[in-house]
């Protein structure tokens, strides 16, 4: 009926109407992709990472549900499409997804077996659906097809998505083998550089900065090149899928010139989309624009390693397949079935067809590594004369140079020597080796992690550790001189009397504020690295609950001047003098103790380890103050500013026999057996050698300092070192 026409178009009009704001959010999406590869791209100039590792944009949930919205278009078989603008968003779209896979290719590299298999098999669905919406539409279409703009390009785009699709899955399988491989490799690598460090510390008898410097240099050039997001990006697929995307990139360039030299301009669109095809068009454009950087960069790379190879290799070399390209589908192959199937029959059909299969993917793996490598074999030889010709002009400029570099007091050759760390470089079989100057700039990384961590010195702790004396200050937090108010102590960390000290100091009255304030810096400085001594070494976790009261109170007393809800200025003027306050803090602590053993009647809290963090805060203020009132029973207490100063020192003191474990700490860092988190325990390696320069030259000027680690890790160490020394 006419009526039933009139309401049903106007429900289509109402329908179609918010159809533009859903295209701009495609193309937000789109943008939003876009800076988070912008952000990877970045992150790879500045850092001189020209393999551009995945640490914004990678394979994960989020990624996959942006380019879920921005491949919108293609799969909508609804819309009527027919505009050149409307046909060029959705190649557009197309090459997008095609760039975005280029793009966090190595990310597979940072992921486990199981997130490798969903993020992959995510993305798999994604392409594949895509993909089979344009067949859809080109099957239903088929007589139209002569009258189809952009045809070509179409089914280029959606072939570049497949068959990225199929190295993305290929270099996942590679993942786990290689892993592997790198990391039994890592620790052969690690036993080496550890027995050179033991007979260089036999030889030389201290640990010094510039070898400190060169040490952590080995273990950063084995970190950076066993990366496997690195080894992914040297990779013959990653080299492959860069030129993949560079040629869809080059398609829709000339699509977009195409159209602008045909119509002069790019605002043809008939869809319900309206004018935001357009702006998608623009979003994808710039996202392609700036997503073919990486995959550009790393074939680039790749190549230019090619050509720095030192000596040729046999063509069938060229051509080998390694074993850790296929070891996961054999692995496969030959395991049984995770299925329990009591029919001896059926497990034998269904163990054979499982054979057949991986034997398949087994020649299509081999098909697309094959394929990969004559991709970059013929790369290699249209690009090798032309890095000839800028190798010879480097030269060149080189020869005219040496003498400037003289000038600088080193020249190429000597800097070469001294960074010849090419042993500690982490190869797989048939891996070209790396260029000099790629490992020189790996080293010349750590030096620059290393100038970093300088100008983050911290300066209030240096100007305390200034005021470092014999060590005999720990004498007054040695507990075995007051009498215990429990049967039991809990165990003693660095950090909690040296915020109690702390805490003592900021509550004696006639102060001066900015000495407190500094004070209070100094300590604040101090403790970072205290902690993180503290939990390097405390691998059992028995000063977990004493750390805890530590922080709980230092919290209270740098931002409010309070100890455990108690004000110290009104703690110092109830005390009037040092003496007074001392006792009035003791009696604090005290009270806090005998209430907890008078309302605490469970036996668990017999056992220290289940103190809560009040009472182990409490128990230290008690102990500190009456062994300092015992050290001066009899004689006359110091004047407040006497007692301030003889407490800076003996914080001083702790703060530095703590510090004393800097350097161990910092080699444990470089010692992380983990494949995945052993760059990063090493770049903080290097940041805490550069924070800590001036400590480390302070510490080693002191005798004490020098001890044996295995006696200072643990304060009662230190404790019984003092003891039997004074």
């Amino acid at each position: 009926m006419p009526g039933d026409d009139a309401i049903a178009a106007d429900v289509e009009k109402q329908l179609e109407a918010p159809m533009p704001w859903i295209g701009v959010y495609v193309a937000a999406a789109s943008l939003i992709c876009t800076l988070a590869m912008a952000a990877d791209t970045f992150h790879g100039f500045r850092s001189k990472k020209h393999w551009f590792p995945s640490k914004f944009f990678s394979l994960n949930a989020t990624s996959l549900t942006l380019l879920a919205v921005a491949m919108k278009l293609p799969v909508d078989l609804t819309t009527r499409m027919w505009a050149t603008t409307d046909r060029l968003a959705k190649v557009s779209s197309m090459i997008f997804m095609s760039t975005a896979m280029g793009n966090f290719m190595t990310c597979l590299g940072s992921m486990d077996d199981k997130d490798i298999l969903m993020n992959v098999t995510a993305l798999g669905i994604l392409v594949i659906t895509v993909i089979v919406n344009v067949c859809v539409q080109i099957i239903q279409m088929r007589r139209f097809l002569f009258d189809r703009r952009m045809f070509a390009e179409e089914i280029l785009a959606a072939s570049s998505m497949l068959l990225l699709l199929v190295m993305v899955a290929s270099s996942a399988v590679m993942v786990p083998a290689t892993k592997r491989y790198l990391e039994s490799k890592y620790h052969e690598m690690l036993k080496m550089a550890s027995d050179e460090q033991l007979l260089e510390s036999m030889e030389e008898g201290n640990l010094v900065f510039d070898k400190l410097r060169l040490r952590i240099q080995k273990y950063w050039v084995m970190a950076e090149t066993s990366s496997p997001q690195f080894v992914i990006a040297r990779s013959v697929t990653c080299t492959a899928s860069g030129f993949v995307c560079l040629l869809t990139a080059l398609i829709l360039v000339q699509a977009e010139i195409r159209m602008l030299i045909k119509y002069r301009t790019i605002n043809v669109t008939a869809s319900k989309y309206g004018w935001s095809s357009t702006w998608i068009v623009i979003a994808q454009s710039i996202g392609v624009a700036v997503g073919i950087i990486a995959p550009a960069f790393r074939c680039y790379t790749a190549i230019k390693f090619k050509c720095s190879e030192k000596g040729k290799r046999s063509f069938k070399d060229e051509f080998k397949i390694e074993a850790y390209w296929t070891q996961r589908l054999v692995e496969w192959k030959e395991s049984s079935l995770p299925l329990q199937i009591r029919d001896h029959k059926w497990r034998k059909v269904l163990h054979n067809t499982k054979g057949l299969i991986l034997t398949f993917l087994v020649k299509v793996q081999i098909l697309i590594v094959l394929s990969s490598k004559g991709v970059r074999f013929l790369s290699f030889c249209f690009a090798s004369p032309i890095f000839s010709c800028f190798h010879c002009i480097t030269r060149l400029k080189n020869l005219f140079s040496s003498s400037t570099s003289r000038v600088h007091g080193i020249s190429e050759s000597e800097l070469r020597s001294e960074l010849d760390l090419s042993r500690y470089v982490l190869l797989l079989q048939g891996e070209v080796e790396l260029p000099q100057r790629i490992q020189i700039n790996i080293c010349n990384e750590v030096d620059k992690l290393i100038q970093t961590g300088k100008k983050q010195q911290p300066k209030n702790l240096i100007s305390l550790l200034h005021k470092i004396g014999n060590f005999r200050g720990l004498k007054e937090v040695d507990r075995n001189q007051v009498p215990s108010l429990h049967s039991q102590e809990p165990p003693k960390c660095w950090s909690l009397p040296l915020v109690t000290l702390t805490s003592i100091a900021s509550a004696l009255p006639n102060i001066p504020k900015h000495k407190v304030k500094w004070l209070l810096q100094s300590v604040d400085e101090g403790l970072f690295y205290v902690n993180l001594i503290e939990k390097s070494l405390d691998n059992k976790g028995n000063l977990e609950n004493s750390r805890h009261a530590a922080d709980a109170i230092w919290v209270g007393v740098e931002l409010y001047r309070k100890w455990q809800d108690n004000d110290l200025h009104e703690t110092s003027r109830k005390g009037g003098n040092s003496k007074e306050t001392l006792q009035e803090l003791s009696k604090q602590g005290e009270k806090t103790i005998i209430d907890f053993k008078r309302e605490v009647k469970d036996f668990l809290m017999d056992n220290p380890l289940n103190w809560p963090v009040k009472v182990i805060a409490a128990n230290s203020m008690y102990r500190i103050c009456q062994r300092l009132l015992m050290a001066y029973e009899g004689d006359c207490l110091p004047t407040d500013e006497e007692l301030f100063k003889q407490l800076c020192n003996m914080i001083a003191n702790i703060m530095a026999a703590c510090l004393t474990n800097l350097m161990h700490v910092i080699i444990m860092k470089c010692h992380r057996k983990g494949i995945t988190d052993k760059e990063k325990s090493v770049h903080q390696a290097a940041l805490l050698l550069g924070e800590t320069e001036e400590i480390l030259r302070i510490l080693q000027q002191h005798t004490a300092a020098r001890s044996n680690p295995d006696e200072s890790e643990f304060i009662e160490k230190w404790c019984n070192l003092i003891r039997r020394k004074y």
